[in-house]
């Protein structure tokens, strides 16, 4: 399992009293080493020999893995729950706030009262519907080191002293073989049937771009390290370029704005991947307008920012007619 950066789900630029710097650092750096962590992680994990691995690494990695993968849900999360107006809550919300909290303020004041808990610790607060209950219920999570988010559990082995002691006393390895040995795995497949109709996260979705082709960074950054030939085009508006030091390695940077002088100088037997700083308009507009010439044009999702985030290789930018 390879996992890849998702786009940045929010549009810095729109969010009140909050710097779009601050938001690109959090994705770029943070969020991206968590997602290049966990794929070293996945990866260290496929290469163990389970019949002679110790039970530690394997028990460290796991953990390690499971961390890493929170962190990557927890960020996808906190950053599509940003963009709107915070003080006004939707009819249908509302009454399941109220529901379940009592009052929206009700929950309002727990909420932020749990932020207010950590103290300085590292830590999420985060707001979970609860299928099995059908309710919504705030939850505080030390780190990383709670359940995977939004996961539906389907089998459980109960580790706690608590579980075994009394019949097996110390020994582990007995209550464990009797546990396999007693799995119902009719329930557990009806789970699994179950747990397959909760819907997953909602993706970016751009309906005006919906028929246009796309690439992900991850791709592009295979293409290049494979020495296949790709025309990479950074079409981030100048006023963006302006205070940018950095340009994806490889790439030339055109002004979107001035795409009929450039657009000659590009050859139509090459693939053309075009790429803004986010990865919603300009970037897809330029590959429209590629596409239309004739060329075989995509745009690259999420932009230079997830160029950043997948640790991509990057130049000095200096401007180019």
């Amino acid at each position: 399992m390879i996992y890849g950066v998702a786009p940045l789900f929010c549009r810095p630029w729109t969010l009140n009293g909050i710097q779009p710097r601050l938001i690109e650092s959090h994705y770029e750096h943070n969020y991206g080493s968590a997602v290049r962590r966990l794929n070293a992680v996945t990866a260290e994990l496929a290469t163990l020999d389970i019949a002679s691995v110790a039970p530690q690494l394997l028990g460290r990695l796991k953990r390690e893995q499971a961390s890493l993968l929170n962190s990557t849900l927890l960020h996808e999360l906190y950053f599509a729950s940003l963009g709107g107006d915070g003080r006004s809550v939707p009819a249908p919300l509302s009454a399941a706030l109220a529901r379940d909290f009592g009052s929206v303020d009700r929950w309002r004041q727990e909420f932020m009262a749990l932020a207010e808990s950590l103290g300085g610790e590292s830590g999420w607060i985060v707001l979970c519907y609860v299928p099995r209950d059908g309710r919504l219920i705030n939850q505080c999570a030390v780190e990383y080191a709670q359940g995977i988010s939004g996961a539906v559990p389907i089998l459980a082995l109960d580790m706690y002293e608590h579980a075994y002691t009394i019949e097996f006393g110390a020994n582990q390895t007995a209550y464990i073989a009797a546990f396999m040995r007693n799995i119902l795995w009719d329930a557990v497949e009806a789970r699994l049937a179950s747990a397959l109709n909760v819907a997953p996260p909602l993706k970016l979705e751009q309906p005006e771009f919906g028929d246009l082709p796309s690439i992900a960074p991850e791709e592009v950054r295979a293409m290049m390290t494979s020495g296949k030939r790709v025309q990479l085009i950074d079409t981030r508006p100048r006023h963006y370029t302006t205070k940018a030091n950095e340009i994806a390695s490889g790439a030339v940077w055109r002004d979107p704005e001035r795409i009929s002088e450039w657009i000659t100088t590009l050859s139509k037997d090459e693939p053309v991947v075009t790429f803004c700083v986010y990865g919603f308009h300009i970037g897809c507009q330029s590959a429209i307008a590629l596409r239309e010439a004739g060329y075989d044009a995509r745009y690259m999702r999420g932009g230079h920012a997830a160029w950043k985030a997948i640790d991509g290789p990057v130049d000095l930018l200096k401007q180019q007619a």
